[in-house]
């Protein structure tokens, strides 16, 4: 059977990606990285707590920069990611900083994940975080599958962009700078793009720009998650999102970047699904 072309497409975008942001020290400081001084963001990390001596699974983990944190940190981890070029250099700063005793990195496609990573209910948590799930077309199975990998008790800890904030993007953006509405709320319709710019690097153009997003409100997110035997144990909304998803948010304290008068809509989201036990 053919690779499905949404999928080609989009791991091409990301293995181009992964040079583009190794060069992109203002999004991802490997200096931070390799001196041991890197740590989660603020609102990650509360949802996540303390990772020492946890078992974790980083599911979507590009080049594993928080995978490596959480095993600095203390914890077991195993990161997860469907581009070859992204699991190449997670292995290789793994290797470079003798943390292959505490952190694996498994290539595969997020829906193979069952075959492709030992441990049926063995995590503590598993853990997701900013901009993952977008790409995503299916997402009672990605429920599913994270429901499958935790310990009874142990939890989902998701931080991601807010849905109501992905309707609207800078290529319809208003005279005022402002972005533009682009897809309906409820329309849960695959989105075909064409952007040749990376939010970590927009001077680096991406010639892989072709990409299908597939947008879900969120409460086919949290559903997805009931739906799977998980209790919601936690959930907030938040005014700030940790890249600069529109041009005319503004940066401000703990790394992120806010609406640049009020907060208008929330754009990102926190949440904790646990297992019972």
């Amino acid at each position: 059977m053919s690779e499905p072309e949404w999928r080609a497409l989009n791991r091409a975008n990301w293995d181009e990606r992964v040079d583009i942001h190794l060069n992109a020290p203002n999004a991802y400081d490997l200096t931070r990285l390799r001196d041991g001084t890197a740590s989660l963001d603020p609102i990650a990390s509360a949802v996540l707590g303390p990772p020492a001596g946890l078992r974790i699974l980083h599911l979507q983990c590009h080049f594993g920069w928080d995978t490596i944190t959480m095993a600095r940190a203390g914890a077991s981890a195993v990161g997860l990611d469907f581009s070859p070029r992204a699991i190449e250099v997670a292995r290789g700063l793994a290797g470079e900083l003798a943390l292959e005793d505490r952190v694996r990195f498994v290539l595969s496609d997020l829906y193979d994940a069952r075959e492709t990573v030992a441990g049926s209910a063995s995590f503590d948590r598993v853990f997701v975080s900013w901009g993952a799930l977008p790409w995503l077309p299916d997402i009672r199975t990605w429920g599913q599958i994270v429901a499958h990998f935790l310990k009874p008790g142990g939890y989902l800890a998701l931080a991601e962009g807010h849905p109501a904030a992905w309707v609207f993007d800078d290529a319809a953006a208003s005279p005022d700078g402002r972005p533009g509405w682009l897809v309906p709320y409820l329309g849960r319709e695959v989105f075909e793009d064409n952007n040749p710019v990376d939010y970590a690097d927009p001077d680096t153009p991406i010639k892989n720009s072709r990409t299908n997003e597939f947008p879900h409100p969120l409460s086919d997110i949290i559903m997805a998650l009931i739906g799977a035997g998980l209790r919601l144990d936690e959930f907030q909304e938040h005014d700030s999102v940790p890249w600069r998803m529109f041009k005319c948010l503004v940066r401000g304290e703990g790394r992120y970047y806010r609406w640049p008068d009020r907060p208008w809509l929330p754009l990102s989201y926190s949440l904790r699904a646990s297992k019972p036990g």
